[in-house]
């Protein structure tokens, strides 16, 4: 062996040396400042008084704060399409990741790719059935889903509903029931909870399809009336409003929420970050706020969160396609 074999091998393993320690040193250091987490709905509706809990949280564990940004649209992919696009990979800036992540692409060209442009750091919660409503105005026409139904066949296109915009599971839920009810309806998407509701109560939609946490304050006021759930039985709290199944309908809906960062993130930071979501998750006063909301706790590692959405993205495209909504 030469002297110059010698120091090449030298070189490459002091390199490589060097490579862990500053991987090593950068993990200890971070986070040495706020992270910003990038939330794609508005303030004040379900999913960001959950996330905002868990920021708190993970930022007790973390030992800085996590603050929230909200930027809603595009069906809750506006905000983690711009993350995607120009955040650094350096865990300072995440976003809530969800379903309507992986529907977006199958219903229209993306300039981002809902596997390849993210790192995933954490599954923290999901949505079940008897989360999801249809809701109509108390003081209006509809008294039953059947009627509501009888209505639209007898107009078809003509009685509109809101949903969290298009590809939103709130939104697919309906199209598919739609498609299995035969009936034709209007669907007019908005940024969240709080401005639909508002168009439902001031009379400019005909239902909503939405969230408990949209519309359950209402319900219990009698401002709305709840027509359907989508669980696999009928809810606990609203046992007397039949859900999509017990109708004849096979139809369950469910969503998940993770975070995410931009690709290519340490995979050191990335430890910290899942490490401090999952404290959060199992943490009792995110677990009671999750049960107020008719949330369950949904922990995954980075890695079985990938999995995961990349088994999810091939099971949206055969719905979307079914439904006739699939992009060319």
């Amino acid at each position: 062996m030469t002297f110059l074999s010698i120091a090449r091998q030298f070189l490459t393993a002091s390199f490589a040396a060097l490579l862990l320690t500053i991987s090593a040193v950068h993990a200890q250091a971070f986070p040495d400042r706020p992270v910003t987490l990038v939330v794609p709905w508005p303030a004040g509706g379900p999913t960001d008084r959950q996330i905002r809990s868990l920021a708190e949280i993970a930022g007790a564990q973390l030992g800085q704060s996590v603050v929230v940004e909200n930027r809603p649209g595009a069906g809750g992919t506006l905000g983690l399409s711009i993350m995607a696009a120009n955040a650094r990979p350096d865990g300072y800036t995440i976003g809530l990741y969800s379903g309507g992540m992986l529907r977006i692409p199958h219903l229209q060209k993306t300039a981002w790719h809902p596997i390849d442009d993210f790192t995933f750091v954490a599954g923290v919660s999901v949505s079940t059935g008897n989360n999801f409503g249809f809701v109509a105005r108390a003081d209006g026409p509809y008294r039953t889903f059947q009627e509501f139904l009888d209505a639209a066949q007898k107009q078809p296109g003509k009685l509109s509903y809101g949903s969290a915009g298009i590809g939103s599971t709130v939104h697919l839920l309906i199209e598919e029931l739609a498609e299995a009810a035969h009936m034709q309806l209007l669907h007019v998407p908005y940024k969240g909870s709080p401005e639909m509701m508002q168009a439902l109560v001031g009379g400019h939609l005909s239902a909503v399809s939405d969230l408990s946490g949209g519309w359950e304050s209402l319900v219990e006021r009698g401002q709305l009336r709840l027509l359907l759930t989508f669980g696999e039985r009928p809810s606990k709290r609203w046992p007397q409003v039949p859900t999509a199944r017990s109708l004849g309908y096979d139809i369950v809906g469910s969503s998940s929420y993770g975070i995410v960062g931009p690709k290519g993130m340490d995979p050191a930071t990335v430890r910290i970050l899942q490490d401090a979501f999952e404290k959060a998750v199992r943490d009792p006063r995110q677990l009671a706020l999750m049960e107020q909301l008719n949330l369950e706790p949904w922990f995954r590692s980075g890695d079985a969160y990938r999995q995961w959405a990349m088994q999810r993205f091939e099971k949206e495209k055969a719905l979307i396609r079914r439904l006739g909504l699939l992009a060319n």
